[in-house]
């Protein structure tokens, strides 16, 4: 089912400058800046994919042999050309020794700090004319659990391993 464009909430004004300077500031008292537009789930997964494989110095054939998909489908994946269906996903993560809950912590990671709102140190920052490069710089960090199997008769409830991650 073909999605519809959604209605203008206020009509498009055309800026008459596009140099930061230009721009003026939010009014102390205005509405907040509408939310960044949402990236597509497939350019989230495909980041973070080619992330990993890079961190890993492998090849798009190293890990598409090891996935057993092809060579130019992976790579249009990490492009976030195709939208791979979660047997795809689980192979392409497995290959890089990753789980699918991980790889997909890990696209959730990216969304959230590519739809975040600033937070009012960045808005003061705006507000003062400050460089939004200026502001200070945050990075999403994201913690992968898995449950500990104990040995088969001994009680370990709660006993979890933790794998922290800080997105670049």
């Amino acid at each position: 089912m073909p999605l519809r464009p959604a209605r203008p909430t206020r009509p498009a004004q055309v800026p008459e400058a596009t140099t930061p300077a230009a721009t003026p500031a939010p009014a102390p008292g205005a509405a907040p800046a509408p939310a960044p537009k949402e990236p597509l789930w497939r350019h989230l997964v495909g980041n973070v994919l080619r992330r990993e494989r890079r961190a890993q110095e492998r090849t798009l054939k190293d890990v598409a042999d090891a996935a057993r998909i092809s060579v130019p489908y992976l790579s249009e994946v990490e492009r976030g050309r195709k939208e791979a269906s979660s047997e795809v996903l689980a192979a392409a993560a497995a290959a890089l020794g990753l789980g699918l809950a991980d790889l997909l912590a890990l696209a959730h990671g990216e969304l959230l700090v590519a739809t975040r709102r600033p937070h009012a140190r960045d808005r003061r920052a705006a507000t003062t004319g400050q460089h939004p490069a200026a502001a200070p710089q945050q990075r999403a960090v994201s913690m992968v659990t898995t449950p500990l199997t104990a040995p088969r008769g001994a009680t370990n409830h709660g006993a979890h391993r933790a794998r922290l991650r800080l997105a670049a």
